[in-house]
């Protein structure tokens, strides 16, 4: 590797982007170069301070901002709508130009004192807002407005609301929710998050068999590596065993299969030898061969299949 690549690699390193090789191969660069292992340090150094300096971000912005992006894109989306409406319609009615306008204008203005009203009555069917303030959330929407003959008006508010819940994940509740988040969350780094506090709880049998299905299953392999953490513990469960020796000889991703390795050689029990050999002769990546190879002269056993 030449001192152009690696200076390129450097900050892929620092975050963890780079395959297990090439990983390995700027590993032993740095080991070899003086310059470029000061480059790493000097980089190393500045994400330090900048940890240091971290703000902390409160529970649930990510969340709050994501709701508020798709609420304002509907909203730009229904005003479109609208404006395309008027767009099409004027055009072919001349004299209807401007009472359109007039009308465009009205909306605006009747809208807006809707919004300022501090009293509302409940349509059949429909849960009571203690006042019309509730509409003024950012999350609410206004789905339905009549007007009274008393001077009233009756909205309908759809609202989209959030809640925080905090708990141990001894709690039945909190963990069920972690549960559903590892199985079905479609963001990896919440995945991952769930994936980790599980797997302080990976003595309970079913707690286990979520950790299983992510090593399995979960497509990313950052969630794969911290099922495989959680499972350090569970390595003279039969059903582990059995899945890590799948995992060995299947997972597309050298950093978990060598983990994987690490787990089963932890109690060296005759029936890994066979599971070591077949992952010695079909595997590509040289590392995990010298992990087997390795593990197998450990267990002095033949590196040979029979």
């Amino acid at each position: 590797m030449k001192c152009e690549e690696a200076v390129r690699d450097l900050p892929l390193l620092a975050y963890g982007e780079l395959s297990f090789d090439e990983e390995e191969s700027l590993e032993q660069h740095l080991g070899s170069c003086e310059s470029c292992r000061r480059e790493y340090e000097r980089l190393q150094r500045i994400h330090e301070q900048v940890d240091r300096d971290e703000a902390q971000v409160p529970p649930g912005l990510v969340a709050e901002c994501r709701r508020n992006l798709r609420l304002n894109i509907a909203a730009v989306a229904e005003q479109r709508r609208q404006h395309g409406f008027w767009q099409r319609l004027l055009p072919a009615v001349p004299f209807l130009k401007p009472a359109g306008a007039v009308a465009l204008v009205a909306t605006g203005f009747f809208g807006a004192r809707l919004v300022e009203q501090h009293d509302t009555r409940i349509l059949p069917g429909m849960e009571p807002s203690s006042t019309a303030a509730a509409a003024l959330s950012p999350a609410s929407r206004v789905r339905f407005v009549e007007p009274g003959g008393d001077g009233r008006v009756q909205i309908v508010v759809e609202e989209t609301r959030q809640r925080v819940l905090s708990g141990f994940t001894k709690d039945e509740a909190i963990r069920r929710l972690l549960v559903s988040a590892a199985r079905e969350a479609s963001d990896p780094g919440l995945r991952v998050e769930s994936v980790d506090l599980l797997g302080s709880a990976a003595e309970n049998a079913e707690i286990r068999r979520v950790l299983l299905f992510a090593l399995q299953h979960d497509p990313n392999p950052g969630v794969r590596l911290k099922a495989l953490e959680g499972l350090r513990g569970a390595g003279a469960d039969p059903e582990t065993r059995k899945t890590l020796a799948r995992v060995l000889l299947t997972d597309d991703n050298p950093g978990v299969r060598t983990q994987a390795i690490d787990l089963l050689i932890q109690k060296n029990e005759p029936e890994v030898v066979g599971v070591l050999q077949e992952a010695l002769r079909r595997d590509s990546n040289n590392y995990v061969r010298l992990k087997c190879q390795k593990a197998l002269h450990e267990m002095r056993a033949s590196a040979e299949s029979f």
